[in-house]
């Protein structure tokens, strides 16, 4: 079998080392238009950061080693032009020396991945404006900061990559504004929790500028960038990092008429098979399965890149292997907050149709007196019908990679509230609280559900509404460190008899630190008459704007 491989990284390089402990006598090639062939691309902003001492660190295995170990040819800095399906032929381009060659194959897996989303605008070609698309990049950006030369930064895009770079950038002393055209960071995260990020980002002196486009980058007579033209502000800089997200490379995948989708994604069946025979596509270049929607998704992460690529080779020959498809489980860490995310989120959720209930939970990583506890915030997204868990995202200093990953399985699994919060979770003070964080959602998910108690998301409260009230249960001294606007403050213990300072009638939202004295102060407002109360999703732990 002669096996040809179109792109290397993490996707192509899984696939042809897969193929050669399973096809011990086939003839594999990879070509790569790239100078590297197998490196860490999710390391990058790291190394630019200088946590990642080398770049020779990033780098997976070489094309001698490939050549050596495995017997696979890799022959780098060559772009694949042109793919004949009939002929079961791809043409390819030596950018070293110009000259075109054929390449016969059997088998064809396109592993192409993605090229960044670049602006049309003015000043794009300026010296220190650069995308973070792979290591060559990355290598230019570090040698740039650390030239000592460089002051302010300006990254354009508020995703994963983006801040990142902006936290290493920071880290690394420079002045970093991050412009991002959504009305939030985080794009796949729901409002409040991308709110709280953006928080933490500004709190550690990362200025964040949401809904701005950049319209024109401003060079110097030497012809390098000094600052970005938002539709909005000017902002100095010395360094702009192109950082507005990527697309699937695969113009020549539909020039040979593989089928793709608007978005440009090569479309794949369950066995990550294309439209054409003998061809298969993996990594950032194709289209996933969603587990729950099942519809058509990308997914440009490490983590699904090197699935694809183990899994495709099961299926070469006959449809054996499934590939299981994608819940879009992500995380990242911002400084020493740490965000992560699976399933679907609120928009998404609704959009496929559910009616949906949410949570935001505050609690202790682990047991709240044990040193070293940090506050993480959960939030839970579930059908009020059938009450399956249908996402969950978590954000907070303390550890979130472990209750994420357990809640990505749950959802895969089909897991209810209800069964969420009788799961058998390992408990000892200093990993976990007796309740674990994700249980206690799945509690206050349940009295929701049962129509105890309706909440409100910090993003739907609007201070200062003159007809709503913000009822602060909190204690006298908690509210004078910090409090929301225009809300009225009357300690839990003193409730029932100010009760009268109170309008039944109107519409009441309480707050508290987390939420347990709000819902005890809910209950008994119902109790007493109160036509419409509601308590504040995460109380002031969850709050992320302004305080007084």
């Amino acid at each position: 079998m002669r096996l040809l491989v179109l792109g290397g990284v993490a996707a192509g390089t899984k696939a042809a080392a897969r193929a050669r402990r399973e096809y011990p006598d086939a003839e594999i090639t990879i070509l790569t238009q790239d100078e590297y062939v197998a490196y860490a691309g999710c390391g990058l902003p790291y190394y630019v950061g200088g946590i990642i001492a080398e770049a020779q660190e990033l780098i997976v295995r070489t094309p001698d080693a490939f050549k050596h170990e495995n017997r696979i040819e890799v022959l780098t800095r060559h772009q694949a032009t042109a793919i004949d399906p009939a002929a079961h032929r791809v043409t390819a381009r030596d950018l070293m020396s110009g000259v075109e060659r054929i390449y016969e194959y059997d088998k064809l897996i396109i592993a192409v991945g993605a090229m960044p989303i670049v602006p049309n605008i003015e000043g794009i070609q300026l010296k220190r404006v650069s995308t973070v698309r792979g290591l060559t990049d990355a290598k230019k950006i570090r040698a740039l900061v650390d030239s000592g030369k460089l002051q302010r930064a300006v990254v354009v895009g508020g995703g994963f990559i983006g801040l990142e770079m902006a936290e290493n950038l920071a880290e690394r002393g420079l002045q970093v504004s991050v412009v991002e055209m959504r009305e939030a960071i985080l794009p796949g995260f729901d409002p409040e929790v991308a709110a709280l990020a953006q928080r933490y980002l500004v709190d550690h002196g990362v200025a964040v500028h949401t809904g701005e486009t950049v319209r024109r980058i401003l060079g110097n007579a030497a012809g390098e960038a000094v600052g970005v033209v938002t539709d909005a502000r000017t902002i100095d800089a010395d360094l702009v990092i192109l950082s507005a997200g990527v697309k699937p490379n695969t113009a020549i995948a539909a020039a040979a008429g593989i089928e793709t989708d608007a978005r440009g994604m090569i479309l794949v069946d369950a066995y990550l098979r294309t439209s054409v025979p003998d061809i298969f596509a993996v990594g950032d270049c194709a289209s996933v399965r969603h587990m729950q929607t099942e519809a058509d998704v990308y997914s440009p992460m490490g983590s699904t890149a090197n699935k694809t690529g183990r899994v495709v080779v099961a299926n070469l020959f006959e449809p054996r292997e499934p590939f299981a498809g994608v819940l879009g489980t992500t995380i990242v860490r911002l400084f020493k907050l740490n965000v992560a995310r699976t399933g679907l989120c609120t928009e998404e959720a609704r959009a496929a149709g559910f009616d949906v209930e949410t949570v935001l939970v505050p609690t202790p990583d682990r047991a709240h007196y044990y040193p070293g506890n940090q506050m993480i915030i959960t939030k839970l997204i579930a059908d009020r019908a059938t009450h399956r868990i249908l996402g969950a995202q978590v954000i907070g200093e303390g550890v979130v990679d472990k209750p994420i990953d357990s809640l990505a399985v749950g959802i895969a699994l089909g897991m209810t509230a209800e069964q969420l919060s009788g799961m058998d979770l390992a408990y000892t003070p200093p990993f976990a609280s007796a309740l674990n964080s994700s249980i206690v959602a799945a509690n206050v998910l349940l009295n929701k559900l049962a129509g105890k108690v309706k909440g409100i998301s910090p993003v739907e409260v609007t201070p200062g509404d003159p007809n709503v009230v913000l009822l602060d249960v909190r204690t006298e001294p908690e509210v004078i460190i910090s409090a929301i606007p225009h809300s009225v403050n009357i300690p839990l213990a003193e409730l029932h008899e100010r009760i009268g300072e109170l309008d039944p009638q109107q519409p009441t939202v309480v707050v508290c630190k987390v939420g347990r004295r709000a819902y005890h102060a809910a209950l008994m407002l119902q109790r007493l008459g109160f036509a419409d109360v509601k308590i504040l999703d995460g109380g002031m732990t969850a709050w992320p704007y302004e305080t007084v």
